[in-house]
């Protein structure tokens, strides 16, 4: 790995260079992610798009929801959230819950295999995750560990424990059938 530039007297240091050197290697991890997943899916060999695994992955850490909710939290138009749930439905990765308080309300939770679907990807990225961080030992200081926390923490992102331990709630969830 090429070691950084230091910065002299005729040279701008990281803290003047404003936010475009953060922003483009931003662009680049996040291709990279997307790229950890995409493979990840396919290994699974899994029937589901990235949007649908997204999906998947709200109702994993969040729990029973309904479309409109999903829609939401995805950031895509309820017609849309509704059409994604209703190939989840048909590929039986998730099922469909009327309230016992309102039967008009119809809420989504994860079948065991959509369950498992999530669990297979998430360990496969894990996995990844820890060989290129043991590739590249040398850089990660802890500032830039606060770094992409903080990043990640004002992209909305909940921490890892608080997400598995959401997932671990669902996942043992007795309603949660095929």
């Amino acid at each position: 790995m090429q070691a950084l530039p230091s910065a002299g007297p005729d040279r701008a240091g990281p803290e003047n260079a404003g936010p475009e050197p953060a922003v483009q290697a931003l662009m680049l991890a996040s291709r990279a992610f997307v790229g950890l997943t995409v493979r990840a899916l396919a290994a699974v060999e899994a029937d589901v798009t990235l949007p649908q695994f997204r999906a998947l992955v709200v109702l994993a850490v969040r729990g029973t929801l309904r479309s409109a909710d999903i829609a939401e939290e995805l950031q895509v138009n309820p017609s849309t959230g509704t059409r994604m749930t209703d190939r989840l439905a048909a590929k039986g990765l998730v099922r469909r819950v009327r309230s016992t308080d309102d039967r008009r309300v119809v809420r989504l939770r994860l079948t065991r295999e959509g369950h498992d679907i999530v669990e297979r990807v998430m360990a496969r990225r894990r996995a990844e995750l820890e060989r290129i961080v043991a590739a590249t030992a040398g850089v990660w200081r802890p500032a830039v560990t606060e770094a992409l926390t903080a990043f990640a923490a004002a992209a909305g992102e909940m921490p890892e424990q608080e997400w598995w331990l959401g997932w671990r709630q669902h996942a043992d969830d007795p309603e949660q059938d095929a």
